[in-house]
């Protein structure tokens, strides 16, 4: 007799892929969320927990703010209707912001980082931006000696009692 297969567990809320590169590689002086425009085999891969933000960046296409090179799989849950998994995806943030965004990019060469992508309280898929300055060689590694010495620091002060 063949066991039961699993049901994957799906995420309602929370995140569900972030971008860890992106705080080692970008010193983050703000962050906003956006919507992210979806079809329905996408959210539904995406509460699958599928999904990967380490290449996407975000940036302006004809006066409105996408996200660029967002891998999300397709969905295998038997559903016929196929899409691109790094297809553009539109977000959406106000007039006002998105104005904003374009030009502290155009103008500070601020790059517009995708952090997260979550579901909100509602159960909507929301995509975490932040708005990076690209670090320095010596940054990364002045970031890699501090996380090390804080590691060091807290298993010396576990050890002391």
């Amino acid at each position: 007799m063949a066991t039961p297969r699993k049901k994957p567990t799906l995420i309602s809320h929370g995140i569900v892929a972030q971008n860890r590169k992106a705080r080692f590689d970008y010193f983050i002086k703000e962050q906003i969320e956006a919507g992210i425009v979806l079809k329905g085999p996408e959210v539904k891969s995406l509460r699958a927990g599928r999904a990967a933000l380490s290449d996407a960046w975000a940036g302006e296409r004809a006066g409105e703010l996408f996200l660029f090179n967002c891998y999300i799989p397709e969905y295998q849950g038997g559903v016929l209707s196929r899409f691109e998994p790094r297809a553009l995806r539109k977000l959406l943030v106000k007039r006002k912001e998105a104005r904003r965004l374009f030009s502290a990019v155009a103008r500070d060469g601020i790059s517009l980082v995708p952090l997260d992508i979550h579901f909100n309280d509602r159960g909507i898929a929301k995509v975490q931006l932040g708005l990076g300055q690209g670090k320095t060689k010596g940054d990364k590694r002045h970031a890699t000696a501090e996380r090390d010495w804080q590691r060091d620091k807290a298993r010396l002060m576990r050890d002391r009692g």
